[in-house]
């Protein structure tokens, strides 16, 4: 009977260790809290800022509900105030846009503008006034966005990368990419939609990111520029008019470099600047103070304390590195794309059967593999029984 026992128990054991276990969830608690990205102190709330001997006092009276100053070269953050607050990032998010379509697309390729490619903007949106079935450089396109904030220019290279909902996908890659954890992507523009929100960090590591495009910086340092117009009836000839960049900082600030300034009724207004002096490149983003006017106040007064405290204060973080520069993809094709807003172009691609098993699998559910442990498991355990059997009958023999 001991042999009998002995078998069971090693049969049982081996078909246990076949029974595929189920996935192993933390409990609450379980473990270190995720890192914060740039640094623990980052993630606490208040003001964070390590002086040293002579470093200035911080400016009095922010009323900014985020701030960040940050070295543009070496990443270190001299000083911030809930630097990984969620808000609304109003037209600041066009810097991630920036980021991410701006390589796709160079600069003298002409687009005839499709009246699909104007529609689904917010009311009350900036617009720089592109008109349909006309012509536009792409390099007009984007003076639009860095100089009015103009949504129709959003949305226009939107529908040239693939549609809106491509491009928000496009966006948070991006995002993801330049370690932005706090960024939410609901619209290509910045509009206020529920659920977009960003933070100082992250529209911090935007400007970083775009700065190193040299078109980037160009534009968001472009003070004014004509900007196409429509046709005139009589002459035939096209006309112009001249867009003036909307950020308050630039050409008044010594030193500064763009890059972005946005606001909503919802977000209220939001800025990041960046400023050189004697070879040093300070970043700036401030975020829904009490008033509009406040956000180039406080951001002017952050830089000069960022200037004047350089080499006098310990960083309290540093902003995260880009993981995956975005390269130039091939850019879309018209032909092998559906029209933009058509029933075609919003409707996702289906699932292959392949692949809807192998996600099914990954997400715990029974995959091939799975079931052929199933199998396996079954055919021990019924050899086991049939060997039980035999020693049972072999053992009954012995003792009659």
């Amino acid at each position: 009977m001991q042999i009998i026992l002995r078998f069971v128990q090693v049969s049982s054991a081996a078909a246990l260790l076949l029974v595929p276990a189920r996935p192993a969830f933390a409990a609450p608690g379980d473990g270190p809290p995720p890192a914060v990205v740039g640094g623990e102190r980052l993630g606490a709330a208040g003001v964070q800022v390590a002086p040293g001997a002579g470093a200035p006092p911080l400016p009095q009276g922010l009323t900014g509900k985020s701030w960040v100053v940050a070295d543009a070269s070496s990443g270190d953050v001299l000083a911030a105030f809930n630097a990984h607050a969620q808000l609304p990032p109003a037209s600041t998010l066009k810097m991630l846009f920036a980021d991410t379509v701006l390589p796709r697309f160079p600069a003298s390729e002409v687009h005839k503008v499709a009246p699909a490619e104007l529609q689904g903007m917010g009311a009350g949106s900036s617009l720089v006034g592109i008109k349909e079935d006309l012509e536009y450089k792409v390099e007009d396109l984007w003076r639009g966005v860095f100089l009015s904030s103009g949504n129709d220019a959003v949305h226009v290279l939107a529908h040239m990368n693939g549609g809106v909902a491509k491009t928000v996908a496009d966006m948070q890659a991006r995002a993801e990419q330049l370690q932005a954890s706090d960024t939410h992507v609901v619209s290509p523009d910045g509009y206020d939609m529920d659920g977009q929100v960003t933070s100082a960090y992250d529209l911090t590591l935007f400007a970083r990111a775009g700065l190193r495009n040299p078109d980037f910086r160009g534009y968001c340092a472009t003070r004014w520029a004509q900007f196409p117009g429509a046709v005139d009836k009589a002459t035939g000839q096209r006309g112009s008019f001249g867009i003036a960049n909307t950020d308050r900082l630039l050409g008044k600030y010594q030193g500064l470099i763009g890059v972005k300034n946005g606001y909503t009724t919802n977000a209220g207004a939001t800025y990041t600047g960046a400023a050189e002096r004697d070879g040093r490149t300070l970043l700036v983003t401030v975020m829904h103070p009490d008033s509009s006017p406040k956000v180039y106040d406080e951001a002017a007064a952050l830089l000069d304390w960022g200037f004047a405290a350089a080499g006098k204060v310990t960083a309290v973080g540093a902003l995260a590195e880009d993981r995956g520069p975005e390269k130039a993809p091939d850019a879309p094709q018209p032909a092998a794309q559906p029209v933009a807003g058509s029933p075609a172009a919003a409707q996702p691609e289906p699932e292959h059967p392949a692949t809807a098993q192998a996600a099914h699998a990954s997400a715990g559910g029974p995959g091939a593999a799975t079931w052929s442990a199933v199998g396996l498991c079954a055919a021990v355990a019924a050899a086991g029984l049939l060997r039980l059997r035999t020693l049972r009958r072999r053992a009954e023999r012995a003792g009659a």
